[in-house]
């Protein structure tokens, strides 16, 4: 019994190990087939990872492609600087725009490219980005300014340039990008529609004091010719009044010849007196309806637009006789200085050259009003190829705001009663219908200075058209 207990252990444990090595051997196996399985499966994992790695570069490979190939092809201009304002990367546009390589663009500061005048604007916008601070990207606001830049042939054009901030992953800011494009020929062509924008503002205010001048040229038409008639009868009864004026003046005279005590009734009823102020009544009321027969014209001026046969005309004897009568008609006084080259001439229609001379130096007479000496020069030259009537005054000079609208119909700067603005407006109508012009400007010695030019004409037209040696 003790013999089989001693023998049994042994047996069992040989059998036992037995077991346990075939045992091992089978975990064993199995071991090594999961580790085989795992590395078929991590190679497997790794061939798919390789073809998605190449995919994606080739992906991003054409995308970086296609940015490059965008930002090449934009024409406006595009440069990446880091925190300290030097050049990352620029587009060819801006390459073209300096003149330099894109390797030479590498490195630089920005504001070395900038003209000194610029710099400090950009300066500030640089700044702007918030050097190295961490901020939310979309309360980032871009900045606008105007730069020019060194380009190689000198200052580029005015452009416009937008600074935007350049962020890291983590918010912070590592530098900025800038856009711009040239605005010179924005500008320009801004400016063009701009006067164009004028002009027809111009052409339009123009068209509706046309249609004003239009009804108003209607009504003063009627009005001249109903004027035409009273006039008429005027100028028949005073040329009649003239001849009835002599014969008394004969008779009387025969009759105080005959009758000797008859000139005690003569200095009763001042005979003598009265015919010796009616020569001057006379002619004081043929010049009135001569006055009145010519405003008359100029009302009917005001309707028509007709063209008047030209004729020469002496302007020695019109600016003569326009100053006399300018002067005459104003209670104010003045002392006018006339001075006409000899022998100056000119083509067009006389009535209204006079007018315009009367306009002139009228209203040089009451600018002069209230000066201590007025004076008023008027002068007539050539001036090259142009002949220059000028009226110049020692009065206060014209304002500013006349200056734009003092040849415009009914602007004046009269009081009420003294003026309806048309002389002005007629006389540069009248002034253009002869080719010539009128200006105005203020004299460095105080007044004002008008100037009428009137071209000289063809030789054929006169003989006289060289300025006297």
């Amino acid at each position: 019994m003790t013999a089989e207990r001693r023998d049994r252990p042994d047996n069992i444990l040989a059998l036992t190990g037995s077991g346990l090595e075939t045992e091992l051997t089978d975990n064993q196996e199995s071991v090594w087939r999961d580790v085989v399985k795992r590395v078929d499966e991590v190679y497997s994992d790794l061939l798919r990872y390789e073809a998605d790695l190449e995919r994606k570069n080739a992906e991003l490979e054409e995308a970086q492609s296609f940015i490059s190939s965008v930002i090449a092809s934009v024409s406006d201009i595009l440069v990446v600087c880091d925190e300290k304002g030097l050049v990352l990367q620029a587009n060819p546009a801006f390459v073209a725009l300096l003149g330099q390589t894109e390797k030479e663009l590498m490195g630089q500061g920005l504001l070395d490219l900038v003209v000194a005048e610029d710099r400090e604007q950009a300066r500030r916008h640089l700044c702007a980005g918030g050097r190295g601070e961490t901020r939310d990207r979309s309360s980032d606001k871009a900045s606008d300014c105007e730069l020019r830049f060194l380009a190689e042939r000198g200052p580029s054009d005015v452009m416009a340039i937008n600074f935007s901030g350049r962020f890291d992953h983590s918010g912070r800011c590592v530098g900025s990008v800038l856009t711009g494009r040239p605005i010179g020929e924005l500008r320009r062509a801004y400016q063009a529609l701009h006067g164009a924008h004028l002009e027809l503002q111009q052409a339009q205010r123009k068209l509706i004091e046309q249609e004003k001048m239009a009804s108003l040229g209607r009504l003063v038409a009627g009005v001249a010719h109903e004027l035409n008639n009273p006039i008429s009868f005027v100028y028949g009864n005073v040329h009649v009044l003239d001849r009835y004026r002599k014969s008394l003046a004969d008779y009387f005279a025969e009759e105080a010849q005959r009758d000797a005590g008859g000139g005690e009734l003569r200095g009763k009823y001042r005979i003598d007196s009265i015919l010796a102020d009616l020569e001057p009544l006379i002619e004081g009321t043929l010049e009135g309806a001569k006055r009145i027969s010519e405003i008359v014209k100029n009302l009917r001026r005001i309707s028509f637009n007709r063209a008047h046969e030209a004729q020469k005309i002496d302007l020695e004897r019109i600016l003569t006789t326009a100053t006399q009568w300018a002067a005459r008609a104003k209670k104010n006084r003045a002392v006018i200085d006339l001075d006409v080259e000899p022998g100056l001439s000119v083509w067009g229609n006389e009535g209204q050259i006079h007018q315009i001379v009367v306009n002139l130096v009228d209203n040089a007479i009451d600018a002069v009003r209230g000066q201590k000496k007025p004076h008023i020069a008027v002068r007539a030259a050539f001036s090259g190829a142009e002949l220059e009537i000028s009226v110049a005054d020692n009065g206060p000079g014209i304002a500013d705001v006349a200056f734009d609208k003092m040849f415009e119909p009914f602007f004046t700067t009269k009081t009420v009663g003294e003026g309806t603005g048309l002389g002005l407006w007629i006389s540069y109508a009248i002034a253009r219908e002869h080719g010539g012009s009128i200006s105005a400007a203020n004299r460095e010695s105080g007044g004002a200075l008008f100037t009428l030019r009137l071209p000289a004409g063809s030789d054929d037209q006169t003989e006289d058209r060289q300025p006297p040696r």
